[in-house]
């Protein structure tokens, strides 16, 4: 269980369970009736359809025409390799992680004892959660926020047949995103709790600290262990996509087996792959063989590594994070770029020949969880889009920086209309110490670059500034017609 602060907008109340007894996960609602039904399109895209089946939903990707510059150069999607085969108009498909949030207010936070912790979640479980307080989560917040960005995206993984999974389905369809399911045929019935949509239980005390509990809390094994080899359709989907985007947190879901899969057929196919360790990357370091092989083989073979730098450090053992990202990429076999998130003090980009840094916008935060996400759903859009790397991770920065200004995540990530006002108010919290002390060091680059107000040419290690007035008004252009053709009916 993760424990961070955050401040919510309005209280969630907490309902006391009744004294009938319940399993520490109630019983999902059943769908009562099997449906095959269309789904309307996203703008300008092709219905698909959904398949009520009874091994969980199955659901085509729609089809959908892309702005973004296939022919990228400059460490971006021009590095698709030759041997790619067809057409990639699918710029994210997000593996895994798909789950429900369930946002409650509770008197005290889940102990730490595994026991205890189970006994808590038996007495919180007792009264089913009102729909009010479902909300998308996991890998939902990535390509919600990428989506409204204008990126074409999918999901990839597995939903259960009852009303949590139809809810996912719903919210996703509604945000322009198709759903790839991940189940075939097995020996498992469709009934059994292995099946049904993962749940988090995200609950905030008095003091708005906030953890989260699910039923993978409890098992030494994914949610969906009966997983066992990637389906024809998960392998088309990734093989039409130019980006797959993998957390650390799908690891509670996918054996790593399947995540290794994935891994190989993109490489294969030429999908860049993106990873985000989180959290997770320091539990997996240190878990079972198949876990230390699959997360090696995502550090290695990804395109780009996401990482904070208390993450970065973990993963090195090396305190400053550009040093660290050095480390990656040395270690690296595909990767290009590795960036390192650091919150209120912005976010680095470093390659093999430059760093590039950009401070975070000055925001009034309320909620910093769904940030990470957003945050990485603007470097697939820089990236896509062959963006220089200053100019990427401000609009990073920027969508990061709007999701936190408001409360949880899902369909509350930012809006293109937020991220758009933050970068007119071009209110930079810059701080040059913190930024010099990174850079004291015998860094080994050909050159590095900063934005901020002031321009002027750096010397030695000191970076060359570039001016936030210049990227702004190169990315505005950009986001505007995207809001724009958001608007325009098809």
């Amino acid at each position: 269980m993760h424990q961070c602060t955050i401040t919510l907008k309005s209280p969630i109340p907490y309902h006391a369970p009744s004294s009938q007894s319940h399993p520490i996960f109630p019983h999902n609602p059943r769908l009562t009736q099997s449906q095959s039904y269309p789904i309307l399109a996203p703008i300008c895209t092709r219905a698909h359809s959904v398949f009520n089946s009874t091994r969980g939903l199955d659901i085509s990707a729609p089809k959908h025409t892309s702005n973004s510059n296939s022919n990228a150069i400059n460490g971006s999607v021009h590095d698709l390799k030759s041997k790619s085969v067809g057409v990639k108009d699918i710029d994210v498909a997000t593996l895994g992680n798909l789950c429900v949030d369930i946002v409650l207010n509770v008197p005290k936070l889940p102990p730490a004892d595994a026991h205890d912790r189970r006994a808590y979640m038996d007495r919180l479980s007792a009264s089913p959660p009102d729909k009010q307080y479902w909300e998308a989560g996991g890998n939902c917040n990535m390509a919600i926020a990428a989506a409204r960005l204008g990126l074409h995206c999918i999901a990839i993984g597995h939903v259960g047949n009852e009303v949590y999974g139809q809810f996912l389905v719903d919210v996703l369809h509604d945000e322009g995103i198709g759903m790839v399911g991940m189940c075939e045929n097995t020996n498992v019935e469709s009934a059994s709790a292995s099946y049904e949509t993962l749940l988090c239980w995200v609950l905030v005390d008095s003091l708005q600290r906030h953890g989260f509990c699910s039923r993978a809390d409890f098992s030494k094994d994914p949610a969906f262990s009966w997983m066992s080899k990637l389906s024809e359709q998960v392998k088309t989907a990734i093989k039409q996509s130019k980006i797959l985007f993998c957390n650390g947190y799908g690891f509670d879901e996918l054996p790593p087996g399947v995540i290794v899969s994935a891994v190989e057929y993109a490489v294969e196919v030429g999908t860049a792959l993106f990873f985000d360790p989180g959290p997770r990357g320091k539990s997996l370091s240190a878990g079972t063989l198949e876990e230390r092989g699959a997360l090696s083989q995502l550090l290695r073979m990804s395109d780009v590594l996401l990482l904070t730098s208390d993450e970065a450090e973990s993963l090195t053992g090396i305190e400053n994070p550009i040093s660290a990202g050095q480390e990656l990429l040395k270690q690296g076999v595909h990767t290009k770029w590795v960036i390192v998130k650091m919150g209120p003090r912005g976010s680095i980009l470093i390659t093999r020949s430059s760093i590039s840094c950009a401070p975070a916008f000055k925001v009034n935060v309320i909620d910093t969880v769904g940030c990470g996400d957003s945050f990485v759903a603007a470097i697939a859009y820089g990236f896509i889009h062959n963006m220089p790397a200053v100019n990427t991770l401000a609009i990073a920065n920027a969508v990061g920086g709007a999701t936190a200004m408001g409360c949880g995540a899902g369909r509350n990530v930012a809006t293109l209309e937020k991220v758009i006002e933050l970068m007119k108010a071009s209110n930079l919290n810059e701080d040059d110490k913190f930024l010099d002390e990174l850079l004291d060091e015998n860094l080994d680059v050909q050159a590095i670059k900063s934005l901020s107000k002031l321009v002027i040419n750096g010397s030695e290690n000191q970076p060359n500034c570039v001016s936030l007035q210049k990227v702004v008004s190169e990315l505005l252009p950009k986001l505007k017609l995207t809001q724009l053709q958001k608007k325009v009916p098809c």
